[in-house]
């Protein structure tokens, strides 16, 4: 018994050992899993924050596209409504130049309300569309 003692002895020093030593590692282990873990999830979190960051700055991107556009299209209808009223004022200003004219204005009556001067007959000829709207009916 007493070499069977002794080999308990140190089998149980070995193993005591061992023990020690896999319970080190095991922890060891324990802690890198633990440590993989935590920078799993800070990875993931850092991930969905930048998809969440970029998925905000496309639809912002997006959103203030169309808007710019909408703002384009009606600077250009205001630049051809602006070009439209340049155009009737500068009418409007050579009418009043004419206006301001007595021959001018002297023809304008003659034409429009047959005024005449004295002695002047004033015939009425129709126009060509008239005859070809009248042969028609």
């Amino acid at each position: 018994m007493g070499v069977n003692n002794n080999e308990n002895e140190e089998n149980r020093k070995i193993s005591s050992i061992n023990k020690e030593y896999v319970h080190s590692v095991e922890r060891q282990e324990k802690r890198q899993k633990a440590h993989k873990m935590r920078l799993f999830r800070r990875l993931a979190a850092f991930s969905v924050i930048v998809v969440f960051v970029m998925g905000w700055l496309t639809f912002t991107m997006f959103t203030q596209s169309q808007a710019l556009a909408a703002k384009e299209e009606k600077k250009e209808e205001a630049i051809q409504a602006l070009e439209q009223v340049k155009y009737e004022q500068d009418m409007l200003k050579t009418q009043i130049l004419k206006l301001n004219d007595d021959d001018y204005i002297v023809k304008l009556a003659r034409k429009e309300y047959f005024l005449s001067n004295e002695g002047e007959i004033i015939f009425a000829i129709p126009e060509k569309d008239d005859k070809n709207n009248d042969s028609k009916e």
